[in-house]
């Protein structure tokens, strides 16, 4: 079992993330923050942060969405109606003016959340300035039809927009992705008009109402998405979405990935609801929550979909690698599932080596000395650059494969020397 402990005691206490004492079954919004960001900058300016283009043929754009679940209490703040804050990203026309890299109440949170649990002063980076390689409401490219869907969930306590990085490089490619945050389980959430929902856990046990509360959300994204093909606005304030948004998606077609908890997500979604044709797990223990991983559903009955493990060194059993040959739930799970399946593993990368501070963490240490121990357990000794390039071949081939009908080939390549075929 996971232990869990709070950085900080009073209100910081309800917007920050507790940190794993092993990472691979949920993660932390500020574990993986540097600990040393006073003195950023030449002068003490803050560091502002950059992230590389997608690869991808098309610009991208995005924009988001208010959904309320009137059907549903909220499991974690009973007596009020169950709201999720989404992004859609997807291919576009042409560019736009770039996009917030997070709404900034949740920057200032964030901020200052790091600040308060690692001792050093919120404007050290700045995160409320920071803009994404995608522009706001871009109008949408219609070139190529119809386009397959993805959905993704990311870790715990962690934003939707801290995985921008694969979002963006998978809407290039021609998807339309659509990212979650979990109210009152995300650090923070923020709503239009200013209002932030910030993380309110219920009591023991934890992992139970998580897990159940996310394949709900998931569930009710996809009726969402449905609206929205139908030419209905689900945005609770009925906002203007960029015209033919809609029309773009394909609902035949739609695909899952996740990070840590949020992989957990995925294959629990496909689990129990079949409009997800293909899932991934980033380094997420799928029987967080049970003593006996055989008491996890997904994991004692397995999937008969497509469906990728992508595990890190160092973040299964006893700080081994995450793989179904060390960790008894993906062991399971690979047993008894029946669709087309791979194992790999990064073992040089850490539990953090799949979402955007695999680049962020290299870039502050441009600007200031980061803690070895602390790049040692969230990115590992990986080379960021390659490793960025190799997952930006390998997470869209696996969707390129399954909801676009283009089979890859998957086996050590010389090309990849940081990713190991476990199976």
């Amino acid at each position: 079992m996971l232990t869990r402990r709070l950085l900080v005691g009073g209100t910081a206490a309800a917007l920050l993330a507790p940190i794993a004492s092993t990472v691979s079954g949920a993660s932390s919004a500020v574990a993986a923050l540097p600990r040393t960001l006073a003195g950023a900058g030449s002068a003490g300016r803050p560091v502002r942060l950059r992230f590389p283009r997608p690869t991808g043929p098309f610009p991208v754009g995005t924009t988001e969405l208010h959904l309320v679940d009137h059907a549903r209490d909220d499991p974690f703040v009973p007596g009020r109606a169950r709201e999720l804050m989404i992004s859609i990203w997807y291919p576009a026309a042409r560019a736009a003016e770039r996009a917030p890299y997070l709404p900034p109440l949740t920057a200032q949170v964030y901020a200052e959340g790091a600040a308060i649990a690692l001792e050093q002063p919120a404007e050290a980076v700045d995160w409320a300035g920071a803009r994404v390689p995608a522009g706001l409401s871009a109008p949408v490219s219609r070139s190529w039809g119809r386009r397959p869907v993805v959905l993704f969930s990311p870790g715990f306590g962690v934003p939707r927009g801290l995985a921008s990085i694969m979002v963006a490089e998978l809407a290039s490619r021609g998807y339309v992705v659509v990212t979650v945050d979990h109210t009152y389980e995300a650090a923070a959430v923020e709503f239009p008009g200013g209002r932030v929902a910030v993380q309110t856990l219920p009591a023991e046990p934890y992992a139970p109402v998580a897990r159940a509360t996310r394949i709900d959300d998931v569930r009710f994204v996809l009726d969402a998405l449905k609206e929205l093909a139908q030419g209905r606005n689900p945005d609770a304030e009925r906002r203007r979405l960029p015209k033919d948004l809609g029309e773009i998606l394909d609902l035949t077609r739609i695909g899952a990935y996740g990070h840590s908890a949020g992989g957990i997500t995925s294959a629990d979604v496909m689990l129990v609801d079949r409009r997800v044709k293909a899932g991934i797990d980033l380094d997420g223990t799928l029987g967080y929550g049970y003593d006996d991983p055989a008491d996890c559903p997904v994991v004692a009955r397995g999937l008969d979909r497509p469906f990728l493990l992508l595990g890190a060194g160092g973040t299964g059993p006893n700080g081994g690698p995450q793989t179904h040959r060390t960790d008894p739930s993906w062991g399971l799970f690979w047993d008894r599932s029946t669709g087309w399946k791979r194992d790999l593993n990064v073992p040089n990368g850490r539990h953090y080596t799949f979402i955007d501070h695999q680049v962020l963490i290299p870039w502050f240490q441009r600007h200031f000395t980061v803690p070895p121990e602390l790049v040692a357990n969230t990115i590992g000794t990986v080379d960021p650059a390659r490793i960025l390039r190799t997952l930006n071949v390998y997470v869209p081939a696996f969707f390129d494969q399954h909801l676009r009908g283009r089979p890859g080939t998957w086996h050590d390549s010389p090309r990849h020397p940081d990713v190991r075929f476990i199976a």
